[in-house]
């Protein structure tokens, strides 16, 4: 599934929590969907170089939406919370992990709905 870079109106529905040199939450970030489903995600970085960007969109859309990391990474051993929910209802995702060493991640349909927790592992 080719997905390219689309607005910035999912971008501004995805919210981060701060881990090290990340953007600090807004009040926003935490407020739950209207179908009640949590679709807050932690990622996990447990592989050896620095994720660099990480997108998120869901099975729907044929685009990748904007990097959510912005200009923030997740170093080896960290993690982030990810608010995954743009509004549409889905809870089925395509995760894109770009790391420092340039090695592209591509994960699809991860339930958001349902995982707490999401590992990038070497």
């Amino acid at each position: 599934m080719l997905k390219t870079t689309l607005g910035a109106a999912m971008a501004a529905a995805m919210a981060m929590t701060s881990v090290g040199a990340m953007l600090a939450p807004s009040s926003a970030a935490y407020a739950q969907s209207r179908d009640r489903f949590d679709r807050r995600v932690v990622i996990i970085n447990n592989s050896s170089e620095t994720l660099t960007h990480f997108y998120a969109s869901n099975v729907g859309t044929n685009d990748w939406q904007e990097d959510i990391l912005g200009t923030g990474v997740i170093p080896p051993g960290e993690q982030t919370t990810i608010n995954i929910d743009d509004g549409t209802g889905y809870c089925r995702y395509d995760f894109r992990a770009l790391f420092h060493n340039e090695r592209e991640v591509i994960r699809a349909g991860v339930n958001v709905c349902e995982v707490a927790t999401y590992t990038y592992e070497d």
